[in-house]
C-alpha cells in the first residue's frame, strides 16, 4: 500500500513552513542589521512600489506612529526616501532608494537551496506551485483587511 499523506497532517506542516519562513527573515533582517518589520517593509516597497505613508502603515500592521518612525528609520539609513506625490504636493510618498549592501549576500544561501529544491520539480509541478504561491498571497492579503476591517 503507497505511503499516502495524512490530509489532517497538512496544517501543521503548512506551519511549521510558515514558522521557518518567518524565523528565516527575522535572522536576515538581524544579520543585516534591521528589525523585522524594516526589513518587512523595504520588501513591500520594492514588490509594491512607493506609497504613501498610510499605505505602508496598512500593509505593514502599524499605526501612524510607529509607521512615522519606521520611515524615519529606513531614511536615515538611506533605504526610502520621501518626495512630494506628483498630483498633490501636500501628500508624501515613500519611495525605495536602495537595500541593505548585505542582503543579497545573507540570502544568497537559501535562495540557492530553495532554488535546488524548485529544480528538482517537472515543469508541471512548478506551475501548480506558483499557482499557490499567488493564489495563498492573495488569501492572506483578504484575510488580514477582513480582520483590519472588524478592528
Amino acid at each position: 500500500m503507497p505511503n499516502t499523506p495524512d490530509p489532517s497532517d497538512a496544517g501543521r506542516r503548512y506551519r511549521r513552513y510558515l514558522s521557518a519562513v518567518m524565523l528565516h527573515g527575522h535572522a536576515g533582517a538581524k544579520a543585516c542589521g534591521l528589525g523585522a518589520t524594516d526589513l518587512y517593509a523595504l520588501n513591500i516597497l520594492e514588490l509594491a512600489g512607493p506609497m504613501t505613508p498610510g499605505e505602508l502603515g496598512v500593509r505593514t500592521g502599524l499605526t501612524t506612529g510607529p509607521t512615522t518612525r519606521l520611515i524615519d528609520r529606513l531614511e536615515q539609513a538611506g533605504y526610502v526616501r520621501r518626495v512630494p506625490a506628483p498630483d498633490d504636493r501636500r501628500k508624501v510618498i515613500v519611495e525605495p532608494v536602495g537595500k541593505p549592501a548585505e542582503l543579497d549576500a545573507v540570502m544568497a544561501p537559501v535562495r540557492q537551496k530553495i532554488g535546488d529544491i524548485l529544480a528538482g520539480y517537472p515543469a508541471e509541478h512548478l506551475d501548480v506551485l506558483y499557482d499557490y504561491f499567488d493564489r495563498a498571497a492573495r488569501a492572506y492579503q483578504e484575510a488580514a483587511e477582513d480582520l483590519r476591517s472588524r478592528s
